[in-house]
């Protein structure tokens, strides 16, 4: 059957459905709740791609964003090639567990030719693609246990210059565009003034569509999030500040960095944009990214690997 013919036949079938009223109550109305109590006692799993410069402060707004200390090791400047290292942790808020993982980028732009740098982010995410896809296509499969380690989001930070975009910025997400969701941060923000920092965003998004690159936009069609959404869009890049400190204001201990002339609070939406990050990172659409990784990204790579496949065997 032509592909023609399966939309036609697909048509009538939905067209002959009929809608009936029920006399009484059947119980299904209760799928939702069904559904919300399986997820939550399989638990969820959210992974993290971390890219940026050696010293840039990754480590630290993981801590801030979790709240929580994951311990990371300070990475070296001279080293010859880019490693990716992923650490898994377990993490429990209420009754809601999270298997979270985070993909550290360590010697990443610290090399002379900055190609390598992105080639080996690139080979990371078709490698957790191709892992996934390897066990999707085996006769008896366990994706119902299998842990899934694609990546979900990559914060993208970039050097509070106040100059742009560098090349090797441009260049690494260009080439990511298509494989993950990507949420471009203005690291160490507090090392710019505001007026100077509103002009690096305003610059940052130009040279990003002056160059074609696609970073992830926050869903605005469904209404009990269109509000909120649409309002966080015209903030990216997130220009934030992390802190593993906390210092008294008031009479709360807050994440803050203290300086002479005064402290930053993390947590004050007039200081940085941390909150307004976790807000969209964590609290409302970590969901949309799991799903647009599964519906989007991964479904590109399995087509063409697919019709990789299929060629081998016609040849």
């Amino acid at each position: 059957m032509a592909g023609g013919d399966i939309e036609k036949a697909k048509a009538n079938n939905e067209s002959n459905i009929r809608n009936l009223k029920l006399s009484g109550h059947v119980g299904f109305d209760s799928l939702p709740d069904q559904l919300v109590n399986k997820s939550v006692q399989n638990g969820f799993i959210f992974n993290i791609l971390c890219i940026g410069e050696t010293g840039i402060g990754k480590s630290t707004l993981m801590d801030s964003l979790f709240n929580t200390s994951f311990e990371s090791q300070p990475s070296p400047h001279n080293l010859p090639t880019v490693k990716l290292k992923a650490h898994t942790y377990e993490l429990q808020e209420s009754n809601v567990r999270l298997k979270l993982t985070i993909v550290d980028t360590v010697g990443y732009g610290d090399q002379i030719n900055k190609e390598e740098s992105y080639k080996a982010v690139v080979d990371y995410i078709d490698a957790q693609f191709e892992s996934y896809l390897q066990e999707e296509l085996k006769i008896k499969r366990s994706l119902g246990t299998y842990h899934d380690t694609r990546i979900h989001v990559c914060l993208y930070f970039i050097c509070p210059t106040g100059h742009g975009l560098k090349s090797l910025d441009l260049v690494c997400m260009k080439q990511l565009d298509k494989k993950v969701n990507i949420i471009p941060i203005i690291a160490k923000a507090d090392t710019v003034s505001k007026n100077e920092l509103q002009k690096f965003k305003s610059k940052i998004m130009a040279e990003l569509q002056n160059n074609g690159v696609s970073i992830y936009e926050f869903p605005t069609d469904d209404e009990t999030v269109t509000e909120v959404n649409t309002s966080m869009n015209s903030h990216t890049p997130f220009a934030v500040v992390g802190s593993t400190e906390f210092v008294r204001v008031g009479n709360k201990m807050m994440r803050s960095r203290q300086y002479p002339w005064g402290t930053v609070q993390v947590e004050n939406e007039n200081h940085c944009d941390f909150v307004k990050l976790r807000e969209m990172l964590i609290r409302t659409n970590m969901e949309d990214m799991r799903e647009k990784t599964h519906a989007r990204h991964y479904e590109l790579y399995r087509k063409r690997r697919l019709e990789q496949v299929r060629m081998l065997c016609i040849l």
